[in-house]
């Protein structure tokens, strides 16, 4: 008879060999990473062969009930995922309701359930949630908390440190912004769990170093997917996009093109093409080496800097600021000192990843309850945050990241009677924000 344990974020296999397995000499046994566990399973059943089975430990849990009712593309997401074995990617924008879903499927499984996040604001954010669809107290791993419970809460961080003890008291694991996973280290997490029953969910699937591949073994891969063009008008708000160019005054011009001429003139001298981001990296990493392949890159960045800053971007701004007046409005940029240059030209809040967390959540709540119409903000609210409802959102710099321009894109997305949205896009003429912007615009192109 096989015998079957659990140990460390692994199956220990006794009495005979399954797929997946390797030889552990020191323990005369045959070891296998825990994701492979329902597999081993579904094999030695298949196989009629007998087998003893010690390896969950599951966190006792009771019968959840849920008053959920699903939009009908949430029905089809939630269906695809049942169909597909309860394991899978679901695919939607931000503003859609993909946590909706996750709670229905919570709900039909009734299985105990460890969420996995990427931030601490999003853990209190799903256990806010939670709580108040389930009446149940809701476990939590992140910010030095422990607790666990049959549903639990923990950041991706706290759950790569503490797999081994995780892994094999849940049977339904939830990976928020999955496109997190696949990262060298979090991979482990979905390595080490035993869980049969997996859902991911994600507004951008893909990621640019290609390692997305990997959520077909760790998740179970992309099983449903809508675009923002598929629900903008019926589930999502109507929007128009608006792409304002600006110039650099002269002295900014010259600073710029002096920065990017020094970055131009090593990749000649160097005979290095740049067609894609893995070129790139080997840049990057040449630069550890090579003296003048850093001085490029800092080059780079500095004319970046100045193109993504351009002083007439902040006229722009004013002038759309008049234009909205009384309308809720978010202003993303890439730097944090554009940030507070915003806040205090125009006397705006502001939220940075500096920001002390009860003055986000201030900040957060007063442009809620309509007492702050205004927020600026660098890449602290791009992902994940539960950002109130808002009609204007304004692009002042930003990333080449299909990811990024969806997530923006989504916080004025959210469903009003009659609401029409617009996202502005401030870019800087002849710069390579020109190329930034093209890039990111292929997120709408699926």
């Amino acid at each position: 008879m096989i015998r079957l344990s659990y140990d460390r974020g692994t199956i220990l296999i006794r009495g005979g060999r399954v797929p997946n397995a390797y030889w552990d000499s020191r323990l005369n046994a045959y070891r296998a990473l825990a994701v492979y566990y329902s597999d081993i399973v579904d094999y030695l059943k298949r196989s009629r062969i007998d087998f003893s089975d010690s390896v969950l430990d599951l966190v006792p849990c009771p019968v959840f009930s849920s008053t959920i009712q699903l939009r009908d593309y949430q029905e089809d997401a939630l269906n695809a995922w049942l169909k597909a074995g309860k394991r899978g990617v679901i695919v939607l924008p931000t503003g859609a309701g993909k946590t909706i879903v996750a709670l229905k499927a919570i709900s039909i499984l009734s299985e105990p359930t460890l969420i996995v996040v990427p931030t601490l604001d999003l853990m209190d954010q799903w256990r806010s949630q939670l709580a108040e669809e389930f009446k149940i107290k809701i476990g939590s791993y992140g910010g030095g908390v422990h607790e666990l419970e049959p549903i639990t809460v923990a950041t991706y961080d706290t759950a790569y440190l503490r797999a081994e003890e995780l892994g094999n008291r849940f049977t339904f694991v939830i990976f928020d912004e999955v496109h997190h996973l696949p990262a060298p280290g979090y991979a482990n997490i979905g390595e080490m769990l035993v869980a049969p029953y997996r859902m991911g969910l994600t507004a951008t699937y893909e990621r640019e170093d290609g390692l997305h591949s990997e959520l077909d073994r760790l998740v179970g891969g992309k099983i449903f997917e809508l675009t923002i063009g598929e629900l903008a008008g019926e589930h999502l708000a109507d929007f128009v996009l608006e792409k304002i160019v600006v110039e650099l005054t002269p002295e900014e011009k010259e600073e710029y093109e002096r920065e990017y001429k020094i970055y131009l003139d090593y990749l000649a001298s160097a005979n290095i093409s740049l067609k894609s981001p893995k070129d790139f990296r080997k840049l990057v990493m040449r630069s550890g080496r090579d003296p003048r392949a850093r001085e490029a890159l800092l080059a780079r960045h500095r004319a970046r800097v100045i193109a993504l800053n351009a002083s007439s971007k902040l006229k722009v701004l004013g002038d759309i600021l008049r234009k909205h007046m009384g309308e809720r409005i978010l202003i993303f940029t890439e730097y944090n000192d554009l940030v507070y240059a915003i806040s205090r030209r125009f006397l705006i809040p502001s939220i940075t990843h500096k920001t002390p967390k009860n003055e986000r959540v201030e900040n957060l709540d007063k442009f809620r309850r309509g007492k702050y119409n205004i927020l600026v903000t660098s890449k602290v609210l791009d992902e994940g945050v539960d950002v109130p409802e808002a009609s204007v959102g304004i692009i002042l710099s930003g990333t080449g990241s299909r990811r990024e321009f969806v997530q923006r894109l989504g916080r004025i997305l959210r469903k009003k009677e009659n609401k029409s949205a617009v996202l502005y896009e401030i870019v800087t003429k002849a710069t390579s924000e020109v190329a930034i912007s093209r890039r990111r615009r292929t997120a709408l192109e699926a």
